[in-house]
């Protein structure tokens, strides 16, 4: 497939994203990862969302990191410093699956706990469900793992048609707006560095429209089967919803009800918008490293 490379200046001298560049080849494609803290350590794996990149994760890594864990943040393909195939069509959920699988096995992890907020969500989900032995503990912010056997809220629908279709497409704009605080110009700058031209936005653009929005969407079936593995779930599994996101509230509320490792957690509403990342990053791994301290 044809796949298009951000140049490095893009990223030189970023605001708070100090960390080194770690690489992956997954079958010639080349995803990137922030990898800080101990090597040694049992690792958190922190994915990203719609249309976000590790710097999301910028001010949680380092708080995690200095509690003792191994902190892993990929950049998905399409997305921050990874390889950017140029068509819409070379995005499918499944070989987003595919690409994150091969990840993990090319990492080696295991005894990983999963941090995930939107299109992380929809991924890490998977991903713990069909890999139960590898994971120790699930964190959920923001996100949902859905099959299509539910409606979507008016505003999903809203946002699909957007992507799909507006001519014009400002990431950082579109960060700023799901976020209570307001970002700064180097933020804004930083959010927008992945993508200095159309052809390489067309994976945030193909996101809203691999979410399962009908029963028999080609996603459907795999995702029934994940929840199948995560109703008998009972390892830790925390929700850290924001009080102010349009697209997945009341999420929370669903998953404490049907998974049985959310039962007696200590579940916690954070301040902030879509991006609680932005609006409420140290309390946000605060709530990780305290689930984390109960299994040490």
């Amino acid at each position: 497939m044809d796949f298009v490379r951000t140049p490095e200046n893009r990223f030189e001298r970023l605001l708070d994203y100090p960390f080194e560049p770690h690489y992956a080849d997954l079958e010639g494609l080349r995803m990137h990862y922030v990898d800080e803290g101990p090597t040694d350590a049992k690792p958190i794996l922190m994915m990203h969302g719609e249309p976000t990149w590790s710097y999301l994760y910028r001010h949680m890594i380092p708080v995690c990191a200095a509690a003792g864990h191994r902190v892993i943040a990929p950049d998905l393909i399409g997305f921050g410093k990874s390889d950017k195939p140029t068509s819409i069509d070379n995005y499918s959920y499944q070989q987003h699956m595919d690409w994150m699988q091969s990840f993990i096995d090319q990492q080696g992890l295991n005894d990983i706990t999963l941090v995930c907020q939107d299109w992380g969500s929809l991924l890490g989900l998977r991903l713990a469900a069909e890999n139960p032995d590898r994971f120790r503990a699930i964190v959920v912010g923001n996100g949902m793992l859905p099959t299509g056997d539910q409606k979507a809220p008016p505003a999903f629908k809203i946002w699909k048609n957007f992507a799909l279709h507006s001519p014009w497409f400002p990431i950082a704009r579109i960060i700023n707006t799901g976020s209570f605080r307001k970002l700064g110009p180097d933020e804004l700058r930083a959010y927008d560095a992945p993508f200095p031209g159309k052809k390489y936005k067309a994976g945030a653009r193909a996101f809203p429209r691999l979410v399962p929005m009908t029963p028999n969407d080609p996603a459907t079936e795999a995702n029934r089967a994940a929840w199948k593995v995560l109703e008998r779930w009972e390892k830790p599994f925390l929700t850290t919803f924001s009080n102010g996101d349009p697209i997945f509230r009341g999420g929370d509320r669903h998953m404490q009800e049907r998974i049985p490792g959310a039962k007696d957690q200590s579940h916690v509403t954070l301040k902030g918008g879509h991006f609680l990342q932005e609006d409420s990053p140290v309390p946000f791994a605060r709530a990780i490293n305290d689930l984390l301290a109960t299994l040490a």
